[in-house]
């Protein structure tokens, strides 16, 4: 496959940088679109192992960053960018705006003005929340999206999540900061995800889309994997896959915990297999 490095420009000083994969020879099956997870980038994960298989179907896609990659980060000053500054608003417009990019700049690859939509996590999260905004989507594969709405927060004693059994004392402190004008100030929260922002801490608990919810807007076909590791409620594909508008399967990985840590060749064919069946072959 031919790999091209990418810079994507936004409203912002932060692009979205990424990378563009295409077959030898060009693409014919059509392009795909990789969302990565919280705190993640574009270089890690299912954005990193899955091209491969995906050119090799002869899909093109991009993996890139949202302006909410990694933790804390920086590129040419030591002014910070990364997922402590994060919103849900703002994950959602930079998929729009790489989908724009593709169809623009990329028009001429079959499927470029409509990608098939990937997502890891919280990428999953958006994913779903850009195939509802996108009726033109051909097909959708969600890899451990999560619930979305309040479930985090619901759950965050048992997975350790927004400061785990404290997420109230963190509420009150995050609304303190923001009442003060201090909503862009870091403020550490034990376990994930370390540092955040007051504002995007109450973000995460207040504007997160229901992603069962939003099923039923989704018509096009969904592959929905989970790992045998991982908390059902989080990560609610059986739920997903009743309330779907569309067809979706669900694919429980053995052995698989929530990074796919040695299961990415059992990811990659599960993944592959289930396209050529649905977009190549049907």
């Amino acid at each position: 496959m031919h790999t091209e490095l990418v810079t994507i420009p936004t409203d912002t000083p932060q692009p979205l940088d990424g990378a563009w994969y295409e077959p030898d020879g060009g693409a014919t099956a059509g392009t795909a679109l990789l969302f990565h997870g919280n705190t993640m980038n574009f270089y890690v994960g299912a954005p990193r192992f899955l091209p491969p298989a995906l050119t090799a179907l002869g899909f093109a896609c991009l993996a890139f960053n949202r302006r909410g990659h990694d933790i804390l980060s920086n590129r040419n000053s030591r002014a910070v960018e990364g997922a402590a500054f994060q919103t849900t608003a703002e994950g959602i417009a930079d998929n729009e705006i790489a989908a724009r990019w593709v169809a623009t700049e990329r028009g001429s690859v079959p499927g470029a003005s409509a990608p098939v939509i990937m997502g890891h996590s919280n990428g999953g999260f958006l994913g779903v929340q850009h195939a509802a905004n996108h009726p033109e989507t051909p097909a959708l594969v969600l890899l451990s999206a999560h619930a979305g709405g309040n479930v985090q927060a619901a759950l965050a004693p048992t997975t350790g999540l927004l400061g785990g059994a404290r997420t109230e004392e963190f509420r009150a402190q995050a609304e303190a900061m923001v009442a003060e004008g201090r909503g862009d100030e870091l403020m550490m929260v034990p376990g994930w995800w370390y540092v955040i922002t007051a504002n995007s801490y109450l973000d995460r608990l207040t504007t997160m889309p229901d992603t069962v919810a939003t099923a039923p807007q989704i018509k096009c076909p969904t592959l929905y994997i989970r790992g045998d590791l991982e908390i059902r409620e989080s990560y609610p594909a059986e739920d997903f896959a009743a309330a779907s508008g569309g067809p979706c399967d669900v694919a429980i990985v053995e052995n698989c915990d929530h990074y796919y840590n040695d299961r990415e060749d059992a990811i990659s064919e599960l993944v592959a297999g289930w396209l050529k069946r649905t977009l190549i072959d049907g």
